[in-house]
């Protein structure tokens, strides 16, 4: 009969942290998107200007996350002093 060994190895909380942190991110992207999105329509219904308000907040919100992820992660896997 063959014993099997199993090696034991931990993952740090910080990768769950991280995980996490970033999927929180994803999910404000979409919702800010869709916000953006919903307020662009309200202001180009109010304005008479179709697709111009929309699309504009819709990218600028999109823009924006991006840019927060980006700092977001690159604070993370920047080396730690």
């Amino acid at each position: 009969m063959s014993v099997i060994a199993h090696k034991t190895h931990y993952i740090a909380s910080d990768s769950f942290r991280i995980i996490i942190m970033l999927s929180a991110w994803g999910f404000a992207l979409v919702i800010t998107s869709f916000l953006f999105l919903w307020l662009g329509h309200l202001l180009d219904e109010l304005l008479g200007t179709p697709p111009k308000f929309m699309l504009s907040l819709f990218l600028l919100a999109i823009i924006g996350c991006f840019i927060e992820i980006y700092q977001v992660a690159s604070k993370i896997m920047s080396p730690k002093l």
